[in-house]
């Protein structure tokens, strides 16, 4: 098995019912995710030896926290105990033509406050072969501005392949706070997750005109790799939402100048929407872990993405041998 780090906040997720108003509820559902949680997650169902790190309160909910993790055979070894609370966040789920809405309760939260000092990156990454980290981290702190950039530099240092998800939040901070953020961490990147308006409005680049999708984002992304020739891999999804529980999901890759794609699934009903941009984020690093052929990549990571919309929760709860099947036999069998 090959061993993953990644670095991230797990959250206490409360969710009304569906048709509810989160000021109307008088119940709340709990989960437990976040970020690179959820992917350290699909990746521990892809068979892979994942390490995850983070700091929690040792409290209540700090154990559950660490029961779920290892639920799904996450490593919990550098999971630091301290702090004063676990953040959490609202989740009004969306209907028809209205959308989600989240509703963030995480300030100061034991992840937040997390110092430098507190991790041994030697340790964590000794025999590491992946890590992975997304732009929420940084903006939850400036001291993980600072430790986004170590762990990156660490991880480079040691050979170790880096994957870096865009993952930007309107709510945690603006564009250009994270444009001047990313453009110090993407020169040690080897893989990485971002959109055409991330192209645009965080990097700058000027915006595309050609007639297709497929020409802009090829564009973006041969841009991208101009700025920054140490990244291999570039991923993202195209979705169109039709409605709150229908929509449309197409997964690209570009490496080597190539974009590949595939095909257009439509996602109806759905389920539960968040995590699905994480599940696609664990494919992909699933396939270029195993040198798998672009087509098959793009393939195996869209079906994640797909499935993950099916069930509840922020985690993908799929075996490889359950996206294969679903890639292979479901309703839009996706090509290049």
């Amino acid at each position: 098995m090959k061993k993953i780090v990644t670095l991230g906040e797990i959250m206490l997720r409360l969710s009304v019912n569906n048709g509810e108003r989160l000021f109307q509820a008088d119940q709340l559902n709990m989960h437990y995710g976040g970020a690179e949680a959820n992917v350290a997650v699909s990746l521990s169902n892809f068979g892979h030896d994942v390490y995850f790190v983070s700091k929690v309160p040792e409290n209540p909910l700090g154990i559950a926290v660490e029961r779920q993790l290892k639920s799904y055979d996450v490593h919990t070894d550098y999971l630091i105990k301290g702090g004063e609370r676990l953040g959490s966040y609202y989740l009004e789920t969306g209907v028809g033509q209205r959308n989600s809405q989240v509703t963030y309760d995480r300030k100061y939260s034991s992840f937040s406050m997390l110092g430098p000092d507190e991790i041994d990156f030697d340790e964590v990454f000794l025999g590491a072969e992946l890590f992975h980290v997304t732009g929420i981290t940084p903006a939850l702190s400036p001291s993980l501005k600072e430790l986004t950039l170590f762990a990156l530099k660490k991880a480079k240092e040691k050979g170790i392949l880096t994957s870096f998800d865009f993952n930007y939040r309107a709510k945690l901070w603006s564009q250009q706070e994270a444009a001047d953020t990313f453009k110090t961490l993407l020169p040690y990147v080897d893989i990485c997750s971002c959109g055409e308006l991330d192209a645009v409005y965080i990097l700058g680049i000027e915006p595309a005109d050609y007639i297709s999708k497929e020409d802009n984002l090829k564009y973006y992304y041969s841009r991208i790799t101009e700025m920054y020739p140490n990244i291999k891999y570039l991923s993202s999804t195209f979705r169109n939402i039709i409605s709150a529980s229908t929509n449309t999901l197409q997964g690209n890759f570009f490496t080597q100048g190539e974009l590949y794609q595939s095909e257009i699934f439509q996602i109806d009903h759905i389920v539960d929407r968040v995590g699905g941009g994480d599940a696609f984020a664990a494919g992909i690093l699933h396939g270029i872990l195993h040198r798998t052929q672009p087509e098959e990549l793009i393939t195996f990571a869209t079906a994640a993405s797909a499935l993950k919309h099916t069930v509840h929760g922020d985690c993908n709860v799929f075996s490889v041998d359950e996206v294969v099947t679903f890639a292979n036999n479901g309703p839009g069998k996706i090509v290049r």
